[in-house]
């Protein structure tokens, strides 16, 4: 057997040095800065409009309802007026019955006035329990759209969290690779290889250190997506914490019945329903008459004469019926029952969909939970049968081959490990978002 030409050699050390480069790359990461899950949840809830519009609603409701309660108090409305005017018309003054020529002449007044509504048919308390309603719908909407960014946060922190620890996982094949092809070249120039293994060792490297490009590529965007999500630029390294790990003992039927009475969906839905309903009653409202009272004082006052300042009161006691208005009350009536019996609906089918997502995600929590074990026993078994087969291929027992198999499967099983702990970790946050707390 022929040692291996010095060119040989030196592209195999290039090979190995590519490898450390792309391996170094990875302390870069530690300048990255980082979040914990509930420092990244807090932020996204600053920044995301669908959160942000979800406080207004809740602003906005509570200041109609306080408008519905306002109705019952009476309006108050100051005016005043003042003028001046010339005119050189001749009139007889009315004490010495000279003719004078008035010539300029001036007036002012002021207005305070008041009306309160007696009887509006109902409408006032019909609008009320609307209003009433509305705010505790849009209570409800604003926990619903915090849980539900709240897992849309969850679940891109734990993307860029996945993405860590996979590129870790291929960081360590390449280091694998690299320590096989070093031994395969040492076997070489021993003459106890072949070149056919260095060259499959360059192979097995090149994939591995594409396999980490590509890894390293999928952490950048998960950590980019992750820093828009909570309103930062570039980057954004998602912590761990050992806690995300834990498998809490979670009594399903318990679970199911708070996810139905409790669900941050469901709540909205009722609530919503409610409202629509009392805005129906304060439609049917429109049938009853309307009794007001309203009452004005002011004073008025012309210079240039002898009448001098003129108080005006009035008292007012005003009943409005409308008996017919071509139908529009029966339209706004039939409009209003439309939308009750779609929220009727809504709510229903909101609480058919949590208990279906709580089916749904309970089954995938135990599937995960199986998952995890079976890979966990899979990288056990993966990395004591690389150690056999390394040390077989440095007596000659096992080929080239057999290792490059052992460290593929080992990569995959590892690989396989991070996947089935992210997808118990989404499963429980699916869960969490359902039932409207953490597990």
């Amino acid at each position: 057997m022929h040692p291996p030409a010095p060119r040989l050699m030196r592209r195999g050390s290039s090979i190995v040095a590519t490898g450390l480069t792309l391996i170094m790359a990875g302390p870069v990461r530690a300048q990255i800065p980082g979040v914990t899950l509930e420092e990244a949840i807090r932020l996204a809830e600053q920044v995301q409009p669908s959160v942000v519009q979800a406080r207004g609603d809740v602003a906005t409701t509570s200041a109609l309802l306080r408008s519905a309660k306002g109705a019952y108090l009476p309006t108050l409305a100051a005016t005043a007026i003042g003028s001046e005017s010339y005119g050189g018309r001749a009139r007889v003054d009315p004490t010495t019955g000279q003719i004078v020529t008035q010539n300029w002449t001036a007036s002012g007044g002021a207005t305070i006035s008041s009306t309160f509504d007696l009887f509006t048919g109902f409408q006032r308390r019909a609008q009320t329990r609307a209003a009433r309603a509305n705010t505790e719908a849009a209570g409800a909407g604003l926990i619903n759209a915090r849980f539900t960014q709240r897992l849309t946060t969850t679940n891109q922190f734990f993307d860029a969290l996945a993405a860590a620890q996979l590129v870790t996982v291929r960081e360590a094949s390449v280091r694998d690779s690299e320590e096989q092809l070093r031994a395969a070249i040492a076997k070489l120039r021993a003459g106890t290889a072949t070149r056919a293994d260095t060259l499959t060792s360059r192979v097995n490297l090149g994939t591995a250190q594409v396999n980490l490009a590509t890894a390293q590529s999928a952490l950048v965007a998960a950590q980019a997506s992750l820093a828009q999500l909570i309103g930062r630029t570039g980057r954004v390294a998602a912590l761990d914490d050992s806690s995300f790990y834990q498998s809490p003992v979670i009594d399903t039927t318990a679970l199911r019945g708070e996810a139905l009475q409790q669900s941050p969906r469901v709540q909205q839905s009722l609530a919503t329903a409610r409202a629509a309903r009392a805005e129906v009653a304060a439609a049917k409202a429109n049938y009853w008459p309307t009794l007001s009272l309203g009452a004005s004082t002011g004073v008025t006052a012309t210079q240039g004469t002898n009448v001098g300042a003129i108080n005006n009161t009035r008292f007012a006691l005003q009943l409005s019926w409308n008996i017919f208005d071509g139908f529009a009350r029966e339209a706004q009536i039939v409009t209003q029952e439309s939308n009750a019996d779609l929220a009727d609906a809504r709510a229903l089918d909101d609480g058919r969909a949590v208990d279906a997502g709580v089916t749904t995600y309970l089954a995938q929590l135990d599937a995960a939970r199986t998952n995890i074990a079976i890979t966990q026993t899979s990288v056990a078994a993966g990395e004591e049968n690389l150690r056999v087969l390394q040390a077989r291929y440095q007596q000659g027992v096992a080929t080239i081959v057999d290792l490059f198999t052992a460290q593929t499967a080992l990569a995959q099983a590892r690989v396989d490990a991070v996947n089935a702990r992210f997808d118990y970790l989404r499963a429980k946050a699916q869960l969490e978002a359902l039932v409207g707390h953490p597990l």
